[in-house]
């Protein structure tokens, strides 16, 4: 793995900021975290990035779990899980050959072909079901998505914003959102763990650089529970969105 403790001082605070962001995200504004991908990409070379960063995620869902744990709809994530198994199947073989140019690229364009399915069914008032609708449609649906979250959560640790896409498509209030959000990443992103292994992402070293950023999700994670009471589920929708979109931009352009 490239010489992770090369990280200069003012590299290491730009680390810490992100991994607070991370635990803000998790409990606040899912997705906002591509924010985070994107400063560790910067700093870090961006396939291993992705390895340093999994753990850190897992501590921000451990949180998310414990805060959010009553509110998740089982239904729906039991629908996702066999799809999101195979997206993370295809991503593990394409994260194996794949360069970070192309890794970024798709990713990018993912996004934001979500965001813009998203954006066209509000102009067009198309109402979303109640949560979980477990109607034909909606499982063809949460196949397709799970897929794409699959796929991107394994490449890039970006599943966050497609995963905050098919929510909000499907009709999750803000606490279900979140709850059902929280569980489903606390335990895909465990899954990655062996694969990312595998990969050689995750090693001793990067173990390392992880203990010394953990400390700075919990803190994001107590301002994420704070600032959550204060949105309101239409801003709460705007804002989830808007991350969306920044995150597929700032891998596309960077």
């Amino acid at each position: 793995m490239h010489e992770i403790f090369g990280v200069t001082p003012w590299g290491f605070t730009a680390l810490a900021a992100a991994a607070l962001l991370v635990g803000f995200s998790k409990t606040a504004v899912s997705g906002a975290n591509t924010v985070s991908l994107a400063v560790f990409a910067a700093i870090l070379p961006a396939r291993d990035s992705t390895g340093v960063l999994l753990p850190i995620l897992i501590c921000g869902d451990i949180l998310a779990v414990l805060t959010y744990r009553r509110h998740a709809h089982w239904p729906t994530l039991w629908r996702l899980f066999p799809a999101v198994a195979g997206g993370v199947v295809v991503g593990t073989v394409f994260l194996a050959f794949a360069g970070d140019g192309l890794v970024r690229g798709s990713i990018g364009v993912i996004l934001l072909v979500m965001a813009a399915v998203t954006l066209w069914r509000r102009r067009h008032a198309e109402a979303p079901g109640a949560e979980g609708d477990p109607t034909r449609a909606a499982r063809v649906k949460a196949g397709s998505y799970g897929v794409l979250g699959g796929f991107t959560t394994m490449v890039a640790n970006a599943g966050g914003p497609v995963m905050s896409m098919y929510l909000l498509s499907a009709g999750f209030k803000k606490l279900g959102f979140l709850g059902t959000s929280a569980w489903f990443f606390l335990i895909v992103n465990s899954a990655k763990v062996p694969f990312s292994v595998g990969l050689g992402l995750i090693d001793g070293r990067s173990l390392l650089l992880d203990a010394a950023l953990v400390a700075f999700v919990v803190p994001g994670a107590l301002i994420g529970k704070v600032a959550v009471n204060r949105i309101n589920q239409r801003l709460f929708e705007q804002l989830v969105i808007a991350a969306t979109v920044l995150g597929g931009l700032q891998l596309l352009l960077r």
